[in-house]
């Protein structure tokens, strides 16, 4: 498999998940083209070999051994032309709108926090602080049963933290922003980062929101009415500071965080007679 990028055998996933999980993986392979992931993606269904790819790692909870590929895409580039963002999917979202902004446009403020990678915030419609990702998308280009296509926004059904896009892997994105005053641009970032500071948890590695909000409420009041700030499982524990989160704060396993999800679920069901819909995905 060299020959489609770099690869790690028995690789350790610490550094590859927000959460930072002590986590491993038969191989981890970088790609840094369209061509040679296409090629790799062929060769590993042909060997039906499992894998997935990894973009920040934020929104994911790893299996302690995932014996299988993990494919990490090295696609960072971004470009603006005119009001016209460009972005590979392995570029960070908060670098999109801090390079917004650079050139006076607004309509990605939001995310200047938001720690994911482009694609993974396009195959979740991921979102906060009044925006999401489909607000200013146009288009994709994507990978999907072995050719390149372009998708528009109209192709795609999305809708609160989803899109039908799970089986497609997405190579760029393309965002159409409006023109803004990019002191005012400046000042809401600021605004938007300070709020995360007092709001979320950020002392300790956490993946952001655990569950979608319910229609007409929020997880986080739910699982604090439940009382279960500061409840802990193993070194997995909700946080002190938005119930929404768990954070790692001493060595937490996947079967910690896990555990700690379903009894977090269980309490908000007997007590709310609410389902919480988990955001985060488990490998």
């Amino acid at each position: 498999m060299k020959k489609y990028g770099k690869v790690i055998k028995d690789a350790n996933l610490k550094n590859y998940n927000t959460y930072k999980l002590d986590v491993k993986c038969k191989y981890l392979i970088e790609v840094d083209d369209y061509n040679s992931l296409k090629e790799l993606i062929n060769h590993l269904k042909e060997k039906e070999i499992k894998y997935f790819i990894i973009g920040n790692g934020s929104n994911l909870i790893l299996p302690l051994y995932y014996d299988g590929v993990v494919i990490k895409l090295k696609l960072s580039d971004i470009s603006i032309k005119n009001n016209i963002v460009e972005a590979g999917s392995s570029a960070m979202m908060g670098k999109l709108a801090f390079d917004s902004v650079k050139h006076s446009l607004k309509g990605l403020e939001w995310a200047s926090s938001l720690p994911a990678t482009v694609g993974g915030a396009v195959i979740n419609n991921a979102g906060c602080f009044g925006g999401e990702t489909f607000d200013s998308l146009v288009k994709i280009d994507c990978l999907y049963n072995g050719e390149i296509i372009t998708l528009n926004k109209k192709d795609i059904d999305y809708g609160y933290r989803y899109t039908n896009l799970k089986d497609y892997i997405i190579l760029k994105a393309y965002f159409k922003l409006e023109k803004g005053n990019k002191e005012e641009l400046i000042k809401t970032i600021k605004e938007i980062n300070d709020k995360r500071k007092k709001s979320q948890a950020i002392i300790y590695p956490s993946a952001g929101s655990v569950f979608k909000n319910p229609e007409g409420d929020y997880a986080g009041r739910l699982i604090q009415e439940c009382g279960l700030k500061e409840k802990k499982i193993g070194g997995a524990m909700v946080s002190s500071e938005h119930a929404n989160f768990i954070i790692n704060y001493n060595n937490a396993s996947t079967d910690d965080i896990i555990n700690l999800i379903n009894l977090i679920k269980e309490e908000v069901l007997k007590k709310f007679n609410i389902d919480l819909v988990l955001e985060q995905e488990i490998k």
